[in-house]
């Protein structure tokens, strides 16, 4: 096939439909590290689980804001 040719779906075939993504974060590596800090924590020493729990409540509120703040825009 040559660049210049312009692609032709095959027979049947249609395109998806237009889909909004969201962007890409961290709240989800955020909240996968504070749930192992914390269950870490809890066989180690309090002040881990601490900063476990502080960390799973900053990116679940992180995330939770950034899905309400998309929804209004759109």
């Amino acid at each position: 096939m040559m660049e210049d040719e312009p692609r032709t779906p095959h027979a049947g075939w249609e395109p998806l439909p237009h889909e909004h993504l969201v962007r890409p974060n961290f709240f989800p590596a955020g909240l996968a590290m504070g749930t192992t800090f914390a269950f870490w924590g809890v066989i180690t020493s309090w002040v881990v689980f601490l900063v476990g729990v502080g960390l799973f409540t900053a990116a679940l509120a992180g995330w939770i804001s950034e899905i309400r703040h998309e929804r209004t825009e759109r």
